[in-house]
């Protein structure tokens, strides 16, 4: 499966993004055609090859003939989206995008989404960021998308709103539960519509996944920052050329004021929530407070809903989450005939080819109880079997 990785060490924009696509390529005539089936006039779109830190890169730009920052509702814009010659599936993402938009917008301005007026991202060469952006990612065959921690930025920025902090109230409101940091430079390095993509198109941010890299593009920013090169690096390749690896969210908090009877409950809903592992360690914190640090292992998408059920049934006040990757062995599940009666078991896939049998407790268990006969027996009974494999 073809995947991407957003390397953004300077940032991200609507047009850098679709910049090192085109850079990595997308076939520009391609993009044109079908982003000038959009009911839009007044504007050209034009590349031009341009260094940044002595890296070079494309930088793309939306040309305006005229004034074209008029506002636009929310409405409009899907009507603008809709009438376009493009394919269900990427009018539909499009539309998400301009949607989680007005969502944000809306609560920052205290407004129905529905009457949310775009300035800046209603403009043209928004309109065309966004839905270019979503076309490239559609023509280049790319079916996930990976980023890195975030450099948010800050200082200050005009905008049709007048002066705002960076990183602007929009985009800190788009990029909640995605890991940013501050990198001490006193810029933008972040629009609301580059937050808007990331959250919409990102299954993950952290380090890069396992991958074979096949192309390499770099979208270059409008200005140059002093600091690093403004530049939005892409990596496309095929996902994970080692299946044994995988990515996990780590979530972890500290706890020194909770029950061990919630804690033994927390572990069980944790678990039936589709966590991979959950596992209590003791800790000493501020004061010398005996205390547990809970640790859990999940899949990236399940990190929301686990959050919450750690909000809700402990009582911690903050919980710290970091994207890793493990490496872990095939197994399938098998039944043998035992002494007394099926067992079931893990058959586990060595990396040599090799495979052992592995007892499987509630298996196990069910059998000791009904045959009245000790666990370990039953245990020492599989794990003999792997005597003549």
């Amino acid at each position: 499966m073809k995947i991407a990785y957003l390397d953004c060490f300077s940032g991200i924009s609507g047009d850098m993004f679709i910049a090192c696509l085109l850079d990595a390529g997308l076939s520009f005539d391609e993009l044109s055609k079908r982003l000038h089936s959009l009911p839009l006039d007044g504007y050209q779109i034009e590349t031009v090859r341009q260094s940044r830190g002595h890296i070079f890169g494309t930088q793309f730009t939306v040309n305006l003939s005229s004034n074209q920052k008029t506002p636009r509702g929310l409405s409009a814009i899907k009507e603008i989206i809709n009438k376009a010659d493009l394919n269900l599936n990427t009018r539909e993402k499009a539309i998400e995008i301009f949607d989680l938009i007005a969502g944000v917008e809306g609560k920052i301005h205290n407004l129905a989404p529905e009457d949310v007026h775009f300035h800046e991202v209603g403009a043209v060469d928004s309109i065309i960021d966004i839905v270019g952006a979503v076309i490239g990612i559609e023509a280049l065959g790319i079916k996930s998308i990976y980023a890195s921690h975030i450099p948010v930025g800050s200082g200050f920025v005009k905008t049709a709103h007048g002066v705002i902090p960076v990183p602007a109230p929009a985009t800190i409101e788009l990029l909640k539960g995605i890991p940013v940091f501050d990198p001490g430079i006193r810029h933008e390095m972040v629009t609301p519509t580059g937050a808007a993509l990331l959250k919409c198109l990102c299954s993950s941010f952290g380090p890069m996944p396992p991958m074979i890299v096949k192309d390499v593009g770099y979208g270059a920013g409008k200005r140059d920052i002093e600091e690093c090169p403004n530049l939005l690096r892409v990596l496309i390749g095929e996902e994970n050329p080692d299946p044994a690896v995988e990515t996990v969210v780590l979530l972890e908090t500290n706890l020194d004021d909770m029950s061990p009877e919630w804690m033994g409950f927390l572990m069980e809903r944790l678990l039936a929530s589709g966590a991979l592992d959950v596992a209590f360690f003791p800790v000493h914190m501020k004061k010398n407070r005996p205390a547990t640090q809970i640790q859990v292992i999940a899949k990236p998408d399940q990190k929301e809903a686990l959050l919450e059920i750690l909000f809700k049934e402990s009582t911690t006040l903050g919980i710290r989450f970091s994207y890793s990757q493990r490496r872990v062995l095939e197994r399938a599940q098998a039944e043998v005939e035992s002494p007394w009666g099926k067992v079931k078991v893990k058959k586990v896939i060595g990396r040599d080819g090799s495979f052992s049998l592995q007892p499987e407790y509630e298996s196990c268990r069910e059998i000791a109880l009904k045959q009245n006969v000790p666990l370990k027996d039953v245990y020492y009974w599989v794990l003999r079997l792997n005597q003549y494999t």
